[in-house]
């Protein structure tokens, strides 16, 4: 990892952050009406989308940073595939918090930082178990979104449309993954994985 290396993560990062993400697919559920919904079913959506918007914050950083320091060509084009679908999402959760009057989170920085700090440290382990850490990232997000699907206002089909299309990727990211030769992580890297899960989301639904 060379000085130029950093110089474009670091790029990338700002980018993140603090530019406005664009999306080349259509975004999913954009015909449909706005839901007519009561300003507690707006607040809990509009904090829902914020947790899925700093969800893929952290999926930029952990992406960047893992393919900054694979090996394999293909491990790499993998994970570039999947950082670019996941700017798609950036763009997505980032428009349906504006439509619902909400705001991203204030921990974003922060999130980002320590993302990129643990990608790049699965990546330095080699590619099957940066691929593995991949797939298992995956696993977790798919049932994360999963449960979003399950408290989201069932009459917000905007949202829903949003995080059941999300869901689908990142179902395919880990197959993807595993395709490649990604190793099946230990139980207590899981665990962890988990536990750093629910500072994520905690933090970003109130701040």
């Amino acid at each position: 990892m060379g000085l130029d290396d950093l110089i474009i993560g670091f790029d990338k990062g700002l980018r993140t952050l603090f530019a406005p993400a664009h999306s080349t697919r259509p975004i999913p559920g954009e015909d449909f009406q706005e839901a007519d919904m009561s300003p507690s079913q707006r607040a809990l959506a509009a904090a829902l989308m914020r947790v899925n918007h700093t969800g893929e914050v952290c999926a930029q950083a952990l992406y960047q940073g893992q393919a900054m320091t694979a090996r394999d060509s293909g491990a790499r084009v993998a994970l570039e595939e999947a950082a670019r679908e996941e700017t798609e999402h950036l763009a997505w959760t980032e428009q349906r918090i504006a439509e619902l009057g909400g705001r991203k989170s204030l921990l974003n920085p922060l999130f980002y930082a320590g993302s990129f700090a643990i990608g790049a440290a699965a990546g330095a382990l080699g590619d099957r178990w940066n691929l593995g850490f991949l797939a298992e990232t995956e696993r977790q997000v798919v049932k994360h979104l999963e449960g979003h699907l399950a408290r989201l206002p069932a009459d917000d089909r905007k949202s829903r449309a949003i995080v059941g299309q999300m869901r689908d990727d990142e179902a395919r990211h880990a197959t993807t993954a595993l395709r490649h030769g990604g190793a099946e992580l230990p139980a207590p890297v899981k665990a962890a994985m988990q536990a750093s899960s629910k500072v994520m989301t905690g933090g970003a639904f109130l701040l």
